[in-house]
């Protein structure tokens, strides 16, 4: 993993948490097939750095459902 895409991910995602589930989720993705929405630098790349350029990059973004959260806090 390539901690200079890391720290641009972190620019746009501040929040580890989510921005693990994010790459961890993409990753699945793009080993299950799906295509990159970026162009790989090289054959091969890693799919961790790849999804870290589509969070950098803004392709791909966390949608956070806030109204689930409330829901659950009135529990």
């Amino acid at each position: 993993m390539n901690t200079k895409l890391l720290d641009e991910a972190k620019a746009r995602v501040p929040s580890v948490p989510v921005l693990v589930n994010m790459v961890s989720k993409r990753v699945r993705q793009l080993n299950a097939g799906f295509r990159p929405m970026i162009k790989p630098e090289f054959p091969g790349e890693d799919k961790t750095d790849i999804a870290l350029r589509e969070i950098a990059q803004g392709k791909l973004i966390a949608e956070i459902d806030y109204s689930a959260s409330a829901v659950n806090a009135d529990e």
